[in-house]
C-alpha cells in the first residue's frame, strides 16, 4: 500500500555529489510533505491547506474532502483527503 503527503511552498533544491549523485529537496515544505505522508492512511492521498486551494483554484473542489483527525504535533494543522475523479465519473 502506498500512503502520500503534499504540501504546497518554498523548497530549496540541489545535487548531493559523493560515490553516487543524487538531487535533494530541503525545507519546511518538505518535512511537512513527509509529516503528512507518515500520518496518511494506506492508499490516500494527503494534503496540505495551500495545496487544496491550489486544486480549488483548478476546478478540482470536488476531488477534496477535509480530514477529520488533524496533525497534532504541527500544531492541530488541518489537512485534506483527495479522490481524484476521471470525467466519465
Amino acid at each position: 500500500a502506498m500512503r502520500f503527503g503534499l504540501h504546497s511552498g518554498p523548497v530549496t533544491a540541489g545535487v548531493l555529489r559523493g560515490e553516487k549523485s543524487r538531487f535533494q529537496l530541503f525545507g519546511n515544505t518538505v518535512s511537512i510533505a513527509a509529516k503528512m505522508e507518515n500520518t496518511g492512511q494506506p492508499n490516500k492521498i494527503q494534503v496540505s491547506s495551500e495545496t487544496a486551494e491550489l486544486l480549488v483554484d483548478m476546478g478540482k473542489e470536488q476531488w477534496i474532502y477535509q480530514r477529520v483527525d488533524n496533525i497534532a504535533d504541527r500544531g492541530g494543522m488541518q489537512t485534506y483527503w483527495v479522490e481524484p475523479q476521471t470525467s466519465s465519473q
